[in-house]
């Protein structure tokens, strides 16, 4: 018994390599400002890891697939590698246009849900929120980002912008009111 799971166990670190180098081939992209290559990488490195995870069901399950066993340190490289991912994703997003606004506050969503603490996540949801016409939950997610980082100038002007929009809409509420009942 112990030998068949010997090459699952392969299959496993395998597919997590080969999601490694996807990724790596995806950053360099970016760098390059390749956003549509880096883009195709990035999906491509977590179509390697896709049924792996242990913390999602897999439809396989049902017709008897065997899943490859999953150590401890083995679904923390796959969390890491999933979140690079769809952070690096959203920024790509970021830089195409039309920006695919909906998308990079998906993208960020699924990365804080697995890092909180991720300032990057949370600046990129925030300023999607504010582009999605969300404020409050744009003023949340960047407020998240400059507690952490005080000084970037992208996260104060995005909340800038944030807190200017939600103070319009507050006026327009007041006035709207003031003419219901004044």
């Amino acid at each position: 018994m112990a030998a068949a799971k010997a090459p699952l166990e392969s299959a496993m670190e395998l597919r997590l390599q080969q999601a490694r180098i996807f990724k790596e081939g995806g950053n360099s992209f970016y760098k390059e400002g390749r956003f549509r290559d880096a883009i195709s990488r990035y999906h491509w490195a977590l179509l390697q890891l896709k049924g792996l995870d242990p913390s999602m069901p897999s439809p396989l399950q049902e017709f008897g697939a065997e899943r490859p066993p999953v150590t401890p340190e083995q679904e923390k490289a796959l969390h890491g590698i999933q979140s690079d991912c769809y952070n690096n994703l959203s920024a790509c997003l970021l830089h195409m246009e039309p920006v695919n606004y909906e998308r990079v506050k998906e993208y960020s969503l699924k990365v804080l849900e697995r890092q909180p603490d991720n300032t990057k996540a949370s600046y990129r949801a925030g300023v999607a929120f504010y582009h999605l016409r969300d404020y409050d939950q744009a003023r949340h997610h960047l407020l998240d980002a400059i507690s952490k980082q005080p000084k970037d100038a992208n996260v104060k002007r995005y909340l800038q912008l944030t807190e200017s929009q939600l103070s319009s809409y507050h006026q327009k509420q007041k006035q709207l009111y003031m003419g219901m009942f004044g």
